[in-house]
């Protein structure tokens, strides 16, 4: 019996037939192009967030450029001076709380970026978020990179009270500390919330066993790269430097707003206003601390004997020039960042 070749045989075979190439699928996700129109999205979404809040906050606005259009222009340029130099001192803040050396350029950038995202997130969240993520992206792990931030959030409080105890020392009798001193109720009520904090830590650390582990290695992590940066004299300088300088800073943009509308304070006194308001209401998770720090900052500078509607316009300007002036220039900053896929 012959057996007849294979292309003699009666009907196609399925398992050696060659057809058609099956159409590629690509998920949406995947698709280049679905990225980039993501990415574009994404750099886009500042901006509507701007054109919102001008919506929902106009009228601070206007009322902010109308006192600013009667200044003193040259106070307002030395107040938008200052202004600038505290994204410095922020840079070099998040620089020394990290062994690594990161770009300069970037890292300002990256500063300016969330400084304008701290306005629109409460306890600076959106600040954390911004320079997390670049962090990240500087190849630094999340681990590694909380504990900066938790570092740089540490001693940001610890170099304020430092300041604020020179200020003490320096300006006795100029500043009249008597009304501006809490009661002993207000004492007993901070001090039984640090110990009730503290207490419930301990009972989280103790009882709940899945937190117990990663808390452990992050305080480990944390306590390691404060031991390395503290060894370095350059980090420690831009550390506690940069930590000192910021409430410095911000309060001389404030004298300068003050003096470019007459405010009749001295620079140590609205530097001591806004140290008292910033410790008094700091615990209030508002975005940027404005509303709580605001309204602290009125009532210091008042009994300091500056008069309501001064340091009222005053505030008012500040928050203008501070918060509406760079927000635009800010979020163009973050659009370009994502862009870059620096963030």
């Amino acid at each position: 019996m012959s057996l007849l070749p294979l292309d003699k045989l009666p009907g196609p075979l399925p398992a050696t037939t060659p057809g058609p190439d099956p159409a590629p699928t690509h998920s949406p996700t995947h698709s280049p192009s679905y990225s980039r129109h993501s990415l574009r999205a994404l750099s886009l979404l500042p901006l509507l967030l701007v054109a919102v809040w001008a919506a929902f906050d106009w009228r601070t606005v206007s009322d902010g450029a109308v006192q600013l259009a009667s200044a003193d222009p040259l106070w307002l340029l030395s107040a938008f001076f200052f202004m600038c130099m505290g994204w410095v001192a922020a840079a070099c803040v998040r620089q020394g709380a990290v062994p690594e050396r990161l770009p300069p350029g970037l890292l300002l950038a990256s500063q300016v970026a969330a400084g304008t995202a701290n306005h629109v997130l409460p306890a600076s969240i959106g600040a954390h978020a911004v320079t997390l993520r670049f962090l990240q992206r500087q190849g630094i792990s999340l681990t590694r990179g909380t504990a900066s931030l938790a570092l740089y959030s540490l001693v940001k409080p610890l170099a304020k009270t430092v300041v604020l105890l020179v200020f003490l020392l320096a300006f006795p009798g100029v500043l009249g500390l008597a009304e501006l001193v809490p009661d002993e109720r207000t004492l007993h009520l901070i001090a039984g919330s640090a110990g009730l904090a503290l207490a419930v830590a301990a009972l989280l650390l103790k009882f709940v066993h899945p937190l117990r582990r990663p808390i452990l290695n992050f305080v480990r992590t944390a306590l390691t790269d404060a031991r390395i940066l503290h060894t370095r004299p350059s980090r420690v300088l831009a550390l506690w430097g940069g930590a000192a300088a910021t409430p410095l800073l911000q309060a001389s943009v404030i004298a300068s707003v003050g003096f470019a509308l007459g405010l009749p304070l001295s620079w140590a006194q609205v530097t001591f206003a806004l140290l008292v308001a910033s410790t008094a209401a700091g615990a209030v998770p508002a975005p940027g601390g404005i509303g709580p720090i605001d309204a602290a900052l009125i009532f210091t500078m008042v009994l300091f004997g500056a008069p309501m509607s001064l340091a009222t316009a005053t505030i008012i300007g500040y928050r203008v020039l501070t918060i509406w002036v760079p927000l635009l220039p800010g979020m163009l900053v973050l659009s370009w960042l994502v862009q870059r896929k620096v963030l």
